[in-house]
């Protein structure tokens, strides 16, 4: 069987050979590409005569499925995939698997880095001391005490609901299905709109699909405090950008960390959250930490080996 590496996955030469040792162990075939390439013709070549097809953020189409004749599993080295086309992975039956879990720790602790970077204005700070200078006008607020809104309680979304409540805040969510054992702990579950008018931090955790593609747009950030900042480590689409910067440059709420956008980094130098107020942005790195990129090593290569055994784990058709 050949298995076909389409793109970097962020470790070392050796923590691959460690990672990928048992499927080699097999007698498998594995082609690892150290460089990332847009170019569609390209990638073709690269997994035309591949059984297995590892990527990670690397989107891929019908245009170059199609011609990966000899494909039956796509191991996704991500959480989400809506850069993937799993609707023709599913008419093709390529059986598709993705990596979920492997960043829970890493996203949540990069929220709270962008929360308290945007409270404590600790960007400015940097540059005002480097600058000789002092605090002025850069006293900024603490999230004890604060009311601390989740939007989307899955694994990571549960992982920032308690980290929250570590610092003292009182934690309210929104999701499809609520969680008893977040509730056990005192979470209350609002309506989106409740959390929105109620909280002091919002923080996503949501996939982008067409139930959440712009679900925070114009209406839901004016629903929004004047004093309360956005998080976004979730998917770029799922807010409305051009409507969060009017809003934070016109002083209608009072701050955003942001880590996604509706691109791949590197983002337009002409993207409005780029030149809006009171924002700290990061270039889709909450998921990239040495621990989580070798985390998710081992899971893709986990996954080949549960479906060559006929039982496929992180199912996502």
């Amino acid at each position: 069987m050949k298995i076909v590496i389409l793109e970097p996955l962020g470790i070392t030469a050796e923590k691959l050979a460690a990672a990928s040792a048992a499927v080699e162990a097999k007698g498998h075939t594995l082609v690892a590409y150290d460089t990332k390439t847009e170019n569609q013709e390209e990638l073709a070549q690269r997994g035309k005569d591949a059984d297995v097809i590892i990527i990670a953020n690397q989107p891929l189409r019908k245009n170059v499925l199609e011609k990966c004749e000899n494909l039956k599993f796509l191991s996704i080295a991500f959480t989400g995939v809506d850069h993937v086309d799993v609707e023709y992975c599913r008419e093709r039956g390529i059986a598709v698997s993705n990596a979920a879990g492997y960043s829970t720790n890493a996203v949540a602790e990069l929220a709270f880095g962008l929360a308290v970077s945007v409270l404590r204005n600790i960007p400015a700070c940097d540059s005002v001391c480097r600058q000789e200078g002092t605090k002025t006008g850069l006293v900024g607020s603490e999230l004890y005490g604060k009311t601390f809104g989740v939007v989307g309680t899955g694994a990571i979304g549960c992982k920032v609901a308690n980290i929250a409540q570590a610092f003292g805040c009182q934690v309210v969510a929104y999701s499809r299905s609520k969680k008893p054992e977040l509730e056990a702990l005192g979470v209350s579950y609002l309506s989106l709109e409740e959390l929105l008018r109620t909280s002091d931090i919002v923080s996503l955790h949501v996939p982008l699909n067409d139930q959440t593609k712009g679900l925070i747009g114009q209406k839901e950030i004016a629903c929004m405090k004047e004093t309360a900042i956005l998080l976004n480590t979730a998917r770029g689409g799922v807010v409305d950008s051009a409507a969060l910067a009017a809003a934070l440059n016109e002083d209608r709420i009072a701050g955003a960390g942001i880590d996604v956008f509706e691109m791949e980094p590197p983002v337009p130098a002409d993207h409005p959250l780029l030149h809006s107020k009171h924002t700290v942005v990061t270039p889709h790195v909450a998921f990239a930490s040495h621990e989580a990129l070798f985390t998710r090593a081992q899971i893709v290569f986990t996954n080949i080996l549960a479906w060559e055994d006929g039982r496929q784990q992180n199912v996502i058709c």
